[in-house]
């Protein structure tokens, strides 16, 4: 049957090819014998059309001259507009982009003289599809957009298919996933109106790969599932190779164990048997955490090891990645941390230079071009950056409903100082008193020497926290300011503030309890610095205080991924969240648009450990040394100009100590930071 079913698909196929030469011999023949008219050059367009289908390129462009030439001596605007069309069409082939740019820009020319708007969409397109195989997505995704509305209200599904495609393509190689899954799902449905069986395949795949990267991992089964039962098995063997080991991986996400190991094994199987290196390395990587996490330690690393030797031959950065990543996973969990460290150095250094391959820069808000106008190509590419940049964004701060929170905050802010301030001053005072009595005794017991020396570290202590307090909050103030100077000016309609009631609700919410925590955690502790430590879950915290720093991720578009797990730690809960919401602050600080900003914590050996990891610009040998020290007031300028007082680290690094821990920071420049903390989890025994 199956050896049937090959010598009939043979047939069909030879009977297309022969169909197609006997089509463009009889075009051929009835061009010899056409007058030199505009029928002759509109037959000479169909043979042109024909030989490019079948990629013989020279002779079309041998036409595509011809055809120009009669033309220009008819006059025939539309004969000059399609085999200049097809001529630069010709040169997009041969990867001759300036010669397809400017044909492609005389072609338009010509359409806009005859007002053919579907040439001039088609134009388009063509140019979106050159520009976003170049890596100039904006480019290419302001000239697919200008496409599209022709396309669809005319109803010409092939093209509107090449289309669909380019924008998809264009928007997952900006990192902007939505409109990449919005866009393939548009394709998967013209795909389907036009029986494309490639076309639905290959956008269903591409659903389910986004989908896995936004981690939405059912959907992505539900779409890999889609994929594997439409597959052939004699036609489509590489792309098989590939879904069997994405799907098993899917499954492990949710520690599906049997599941993920069904479709892995036989993955791995399929993909040997046809030697497909890919997916045989993709299927190992995840076979490999597999057998990880089930401690299955031997079989693990057998397999990551022919993993990394397969993607160092075949050069797949982006699955040497991975592997570096398990390798970690692997040493840490075996206790070798010298080759965990090792894998580690490699990972960052391999990350850090796939970063800048491809480093797309774009527009999140981009308007079509208008194709009525007759502005060359050439000089909308040059002029594209500058518009660009005359785009504002717009902030919540153009919101009205702060002003309630705002002065809610300001009072309670205001309270807190002034106790900050009246208590320092109290602490100053009797430090001077206790100078001058040391003058005037010259001699003390060594108790009271040990005492004066006490004060003198809790008023050092206590100056800095006040000011890393002044520090934390000025940000607040400073967006309260923006707001009521808007208000001031009434740039904010009645509309706007009733829109905005339940923003300014959950603003106004989360910086009165930061302030109430501060105020209280200042009143108990002014009389003395001694902790009062207690049992209490430290994801609680992380949650609390990545709540806060909610907007300002949002506006540099940093990723923020919790990996906090439920664990109790004995320490003072007020000091623990001060230390927590310093280090994710400064994380955010310090990142820059689309780093990754990680939380976790852990159990190692009896005690909590807490680890603050960004991706962010990093800290030199030199400025890590200072980091800690309270005398050198150490301080840098975030990646948007956020300033700081330096001193937050510092008090971080007391509160810790006080509660019987430790505080530690590794980092590498243009890389990132890790800082931890290390802390008990049950009161000392006596």
């Amino acid at each position: 049957m199956m050896k049937q079913l090959m010598t009939l698909t043979v047939c069909l196929l030879t009977f297309i090819g022969f169909s197609q030469n006997e089509r463009i011999d009889d075009l051929t023949v009835k061009l010899a014998y056409q007058e030199a008219d505009s029928t002759k050059v509109d037959l000479s367009l169909m043979l042109i059309d024909e030989l490019y289908a079948v990629k013989d390129y020279d002779k079309a462009l041998l036409y595509v001259n011809q055809t120009a030439k009669l033309s220009e001596k008819l006059n025939y605007t539309k004969g000059l507009a399609e085999s200049t069309y097809f001529r630069a069409l010709i040169y997009s082939q041969r990867n001759d982009y300036f010669n397809a740019i400017d044909n492609y820009d005389k072609s338009r020319k010509y359409y806009l003289q005859i007002s053919d708007t579907l040439g001039i969409a088609k134009v388009s397109n063509s140019i979106g599809l050159l520009e976003i195989q170049r890596g100039n997505y904006t480019i290419g995704l302001q000239n697919s957009l200008a496409a599209i509305d022709v396309f669809e209200k005319q109803n010409l599904v092939d093209e509107l298919s090449s289309a669909y495609n380019n924008l998809a393509e264009a928007y997952f190689k900006t990192n902007q996933i939505d409109k990449a899954i919005d866009f393939n799902f548009k394709a998967l449905d013209v795909g389907k109106r036009i029986n494309d069986r490639n076309g639905i395949i290959a956008s269903t795949k591409n659903i389910a790969d986004l989908y896995a990267l936004r981690k939405e991992h059912r959907k992505a089964i539900e779409y890999y599932e889609n994929v594997l039962e439409m597959l052939n098995p004699t036609k489509d063997q590489n792309l098989r190779g590939e879904i069997l080991p994405k799907l098993g991986s899917q499954y492990l996400e949710f520690k599906e164990y049997d599941k993920a190991a069904e479709f892995l094994v036989e993955g791995l199987k399929y993909n040997r048997e046809q030697n497909n290196q890919e997916g045989i390395l993709l299927t190992l990587n995840a076979i490999g955490n597999l057998n990880l996490q089930k401690r299955k330690v031997k079989l693990a690393e057998l397999q990551l090891n022919e993993a990394y030797s397969i993607a160092q031959k075949i050069d797949n950065k982006a699955a040497l990645l991975e592997n570096y990543k398990l390798h970690i996973a692997l040493d840490s969990t075996r206790g070798y941390f010298q080759n965990a460290f090792f894998w580690q150095n490699k990972y960052y250094d391999l990350k850090e230079e796939i970063s800048k391959i491809d480093q797309p820069i774009f527009s999140n808000d981009l308007e079509p071009l208008d194709l009525g106008q007759s502005n060359s190509i050439v000089e909308e590419m040059n002029n594209f950056d500058s518009q660009s940049n005359s785009n504002v964004k717009k902030t919540w701060l153009n919101n009205p409903l702060v002003l309630y929170a705002a002065l809610a905050a300001t009072a309670i802010l205001l309270t807190l100082l002034l106790l900050i301030v009246l208590k320092n001053k109290t602490y100053r005072e009797t430090l001077i008193e206790q100078k001058e009595k040391l003058k005037q005794e010259q001699l003390r017991s060594e108790a009271i020497l040990e005492q004066t020396h006490h004060l003198e570290e809790v008023n050092q202590v206590k100056d800095k926290l006040f000011s890393i307090v002044s520090h934390d909050l000025k940000d607040s103030i400073s967006s309260i300011k923006a707001f009521l100077d808007l208000l001031k000016e009434d740039s904010i309609s009645k509309e706007e503030f009733r829109e905005l009631i339940p923003e300014l609700s959950e603003n106004a919410n989360n910086a009165s309890s930061l302030l109430f925590n501060l105020l209280n955690w200042s009143k108990s502790q002014m009389q003395n610095l001694e902790p009062n430590p207690e049992l209490f879950n430290i994801q609680d915290v992380f949650h609390t205080k990545m709540a806060l720093v909610e907007q300002k991720v949002e506006d540099k578009r940093i990723v923020l991924i919790d990996e906090s797990q439920r664990d109790f730690v004995y320490a003072d809960k007020s000091m623990v969240e001060i230390v927590i919401q310093n280090l994710i602050t400064n994380a955010v600080k310090f990142s820059r648009t689309g780093d990754v900003i990680t939380v976790s914590n852990q159990d190692v050996n009896g005690k909590a450990l807490i680890c603050v990891e960004d991706t962010g610009v990093g800290i030199s040998e030199e400025n890590i040394k200072k980091l800690f020290n309270a005398n050198k007031n150490f301080t840098t300028v975030g990646t948007k100009n956020e300033k700081g007082t330096g001193l937050g680290l510092t008090i971080a690094k007391d509160l810790v100590e006080l509660n019987n821990g430790r505080i530690w920071v590794e980092s590498t420049e243009n890389v990132g930071s890790k800082f931890f903390i290390e802390l008990p989890k049950s009161a000392p025994k006596a």
